[in-house]
């Protein structure tokens, strides 16, 4: 019992080791064409609801769904949005 409690001590701290590395290195999945670092449009809904962001990416509105901290999210785009037409625009 005392070595089963010790093996799973051990993966434990291993996997928590390897979990806390990567979110150390965020954005090195793969390489990176580009990057736009202007803010996006953010709305805020009221407490128990998610929070969505807009930005838009080339013709391209993306809005980003998020919940606080949550470690879920949604991303939905709509094609050809008219407001990403003005260079520059954010949405």
């Amino acid at each position: 019992m005392a070595v089963a409690s010790l093996l799973a001590v051990a993966a434990l701290a291993t996997t928590a080791t390897g979990c806390s590395q990567k979110a150390r290195e965020p954005g090195r999945d793969a390489p990176v064409s580009s990057h736009d670092d202007r803010p996006a449009r953010l709305i805020n809904m009221p407490d128990g609801f998610s929070n969505v962001s807009a930005k838009c990416d080339g013709p391209n509105m993306v809005y980003v769904v998020f919940h606080s901290d949550s470690a879920y999210g949604s991303v939905a785009i709509a094609p050809n949005d008219p407001r990403c037409r003005m260079a520059g625009s954010t949405g």
